[in-house]
């Protein structure tokens, strides 16, 4: 050191303090940003998570396109105009068949033509009517000859993969043999007729004369030779109504439908085929119009009627309250301002395709009640078909050429209405918010009402905060005011230890345990709400009464250790006492009394384990976070207020309760929040049945149970797998929309009561 620095006392070395209050001022800077940067990151994963479903639904709500894959001249028109078409499976090969019995077999995209195959029909003998069995059922056609006979045939398409290429190879068989079916014994020409096909059987109907035949054959094989006969069935009826010019015959060969143009149609059961009888006859089209087109929703169980002043309605049969069916309008489409002359309907979902006299096509679903599309296609359309996936179109028009169109239309089942809205399935009795996703048959109704789901999540979430919100707020504030500090130190760990335990355990045991012990002790369950209460009010009212050099004994805030035998005891008598009040008020069976007296039904796992089960997994929660705020409410204000003469309950309502309702709203709300996200309780606990109903005895099923079901299940890009998606956006926002009011609320108590 220097002279000078000694006589001027400078120093050279830094306090000893000062490094460590620089490593302090950098540690919070390090705080200060990680803080911040993992609150953007939050912010940012949360907004990516909303994105990421949004792009994931959106699809949903696209509208059909229609994308041109091949224009060309009908393939062979010299072997006659066209009665039909089809396309097979993987829209490579189309048929056409001919007024002359041919089926012309032919490349959808270029017309080149792969096969051409005539039925069997008899040589001098005339097709005098056409018809078409359902797609789905092997997709057979008839052709009625003029000596009363029909020539069932149908498409076959053999694939095979040689050197690895994959071959589709046409062919037009007989199934039910090269010789034609004899309707009657007569050689009368068939004017009008209808069929129903599958492998084992054949149905069919024949207008001749003013007569309806129906004939039906049953397949019968051998078990000990190859042989095949078949079992007849015949009968006839007169025709119901005056000039018939529709006629179906549903799939399973049970109804028979006709219709003339002038909107008459008679129903049929024709389940007997030997003796059909008359179900329902009804107008089916407005004053002044005629039916133009009747044809077969996919499934067969509803008809769609197309009429000249461009309306399509659908037609259904539902059981009656006498239990006969009977014919309802289920909804209508307005498709166009003109006459509609063709229907076309997808095979595989419940969507048609229609076509009007000036060549507008338009796309629609039915359970949707959803127009897909409208376009001016041509100026006359003598033919439309769609394939089976219903991912192209083959459309002839007057100017005998055909177009392929490829078509956009992935998920024509959803919109707001069946999402959000009543809707008439088909064979309900009336319109219905129902969630059922998946069948065994391909003519399943999708049925995808969220309604439903919702109104499960805030049932089973209504529930269990009706039994958390009193325990939790209540053992809160007795914990944080009352208890002694010692026992505190016992109780608040232990129920905080609560909340860490598995909500699968949970779920487990409520439903192997607590859902049959309630169900066996229905009556005991509401004696204990009933008289535990009252038993408790006892017991402290005896307690008042109590000699204070007694009362002396046990120390102040242990008052809660001396319940626990109380309640224990009170469960044990509201239990026993059950069995004889059950017998002498509700004649043995409390259960019963409830359905004959109130029509409530008891489902073994409902909305009450429920409430228990997510109750116990909600309250540690509250708990904690109510126990918290209360307990933090600085001591000045509670001992200005007992100074100022209140007294401890007074100021508990006064003053603590006020001052710590930012933090008990918080730990309500954040209660709710785990309620209604939670999902291994309500699906071990509940019977996961998508109904509506507000009784406590009947189950529920949740936005969050479903996704857990069902998404393992659901074909990636589905209309199903997309509707899921859907649900977990509508629980994101239904939680950030209550944590947001939540928070706004906090913060305005907050401020309110911030002056105390």
């Amino acid at each position: 050191m220097s002279a000078l620095e000694k006589k001027q006392n400078i120093p050279t070395t830094l306090p000893s303090g000062w490094g460590y209050q620089r490593w302090r001022l950098i540690k919070d800077k390090l705080a200060q940003h990680g803080v911040m940067i993992g609150g953007i990151g939050v912010i940012i994963a949360l907004v990516m998570i909303f994105f990421y479903l949004l792009y994931v639904i959106l699809p949903l709500f696209t509208v059909a396109s229609l994308e041109e894959a091949g224009h060309y001249a009908v393939p062979e028109p010299h072997l006659g105009a066209t009665y039909a078409l089809a396309i097979e499976e993987q829209n490579k090969i189309a048929v056409r068949f001919t007024d002359t019995g041919k089926a012309v077999f032919f490349d959808t995209q270029t017309g080149k033509v792969l096969l051409v195959q005539g039925a069997a029909i008899p040589e001098g003998e005339k097709i005098t009517s056409f018809a078409v069995a359902n797609p789905v059922n092997k997709g057979a056609v008839g052709y009625a000859l003029s000596n009363g006979r029909v020539v069932v045939v149908r498409p076959v398409y053999r694939v095979s993969f040689p050197d690895g290429a994959r071959v589709i190879t046409p062919e037009l068989t007989h199934p039910m043999g090269e010789e034609a079916v004899a309707i009657t014994a007569s050689d009368r020409a068939i004017e009008k007729i209808a069929l129903a096909f599958d492998e084992d059987a054949l149905t069919l109907a024949a207008k001749i004369g003013d007569k309806i035949h129906i004939v039906g054959l049953a397949q019968e094989r051998s078990l000990f030779a190859e042989e095949t006969s078949f079992e007849r069935t015949e009968s006839q009826i007169s025709v119901p109504i005056e000039g018939l010019d529709f006629m179906l015959i549903d799939k399973t060969g049970r109804s028979l439908y006709l219709a003339s143009k002038t909107g008459r149609l008679a129903f049929y059961d024709i389940t007997d085929k030997s003796n059909p009888s008359l179900k329902q006859a009804l107008n089916t089209v407005e004053a002044g119009r005629t039916i133009t087109s009747m044809v077969f929703l996919n499934g067969d169980l509803s008809v769609m009627v197309g009429d000249s002043g461009g309306t399509v309605s659908q037609w259904s049969a539902v059981r009656a309250e006498n239990g006969r069916p009977r014919l309802e309008k289920f909804r209508s489409f307005e498709v166009s301002n003109r006459p509609v002359t063709q229907l076309a309907i997808e095979q595989r979902r419940k969507g048609f395709v229609s076509v009007d006299d000036q060549g507008g096509l338009g796309i629609f679903h039915t359970t949707a009640e959803k127009t897909l599309l409208n376009k001016k296609v041509e100026a006359n359309i003598r033919h439309v078909t769609v394939s089976p996936r219903a991912n192209s179109l083959l459309v002839q028009t007057g100017n005998d050429k055909f177009n392929f169109w490829t078509v956009h239309n992935e998920h024509p089942e959803v919109s707001l209405k069946s999402l959000w809205q009543e809707v008439w399935y088909e064979s309900y009795p009336e319109p219905e918010l129902v969630w059922q996703t998946s069948a065994a048959t391909s003519d399943f109704e999708p049925k995808f009402s969220l309604t439903v789901l919702v109104f499960g999540t805030f049932k089973a979430a209504f529930y269990a905060m009706l039994v958390a919100v009193p325990l939790a707020l209540m053992g809160a504030i007795y914990t944080a005011y009352f208890m002694a500090a010692p026992m505190r130190q016992y109780v608040k760990p232990t129920i905080e230890i609560m909340g860490a335990l598995p909500t699968v355990i949970l779920g487990f045991l409520a439903g192997l345990w607590l859902a049959p012990f309630m169900e066996a002790n229905l009556a005991g369950v509401f004696s204990f709400l009933l008289f535990m209460p009252a038993i408790v009010m006892l017991f402290a009212l005896g307690w008042q009464f109590l000699p204070k050099a007694f009362l002396e004994k046990f120390p102040e805030g242990w008052d809660a250790a001396l319940l626990v035998p109380v309640i224990v005891a009170g469960a044990w008598l509201s239990f026993a006492v059950s069995v004889p009040l059950e017998i002498w008020l509700f004649d043995g069976s409390l259960r019963d009394w409830l359905r004959i007296s109130f029509g409530l039904d008891y489902d073994q796992r409902n909305a009450m384990v429920v409430a228990v089960a997510m109750g116990f997994a909600v309250i540690p929660s509250i708990f904690s976070i109510a126990e918290d705020a209360i307990f933090s409410v600085p001591k000045h204000l509670t001992v200005g207020s007992l100074a100022l003469g209140a007294t401890p309950w007074q100021t508990m309502s006064k003053v603590i309760l006020l001052t710590a309702s930012p933090g008990i709203f918080s730990a309500v709300m954040i209660g709710f929040g785990r309620a209604v996200g939670e999902t291994m309780i309500v699906l071990m606990a509940t019977g996961n049945t998508p109904v509506m109903d507000l009784s406590i005895f009947q189950g529920m099923r949740t936005l969050a149970a479903t996704i857990a079901v069902e998404m393992p299940e659901s074909a990636v890009d589905s209309t199903h797998y997309r509707v899921l998606f859907l649900a977990a956006l509508i629980l994101f926002i239904f939680t950030f929309i209550f944590n947001t009011l939540a928070e706004i609320v906090r913060q305005r108590l907050r401020e309110k009561y911030s002056s105390l």
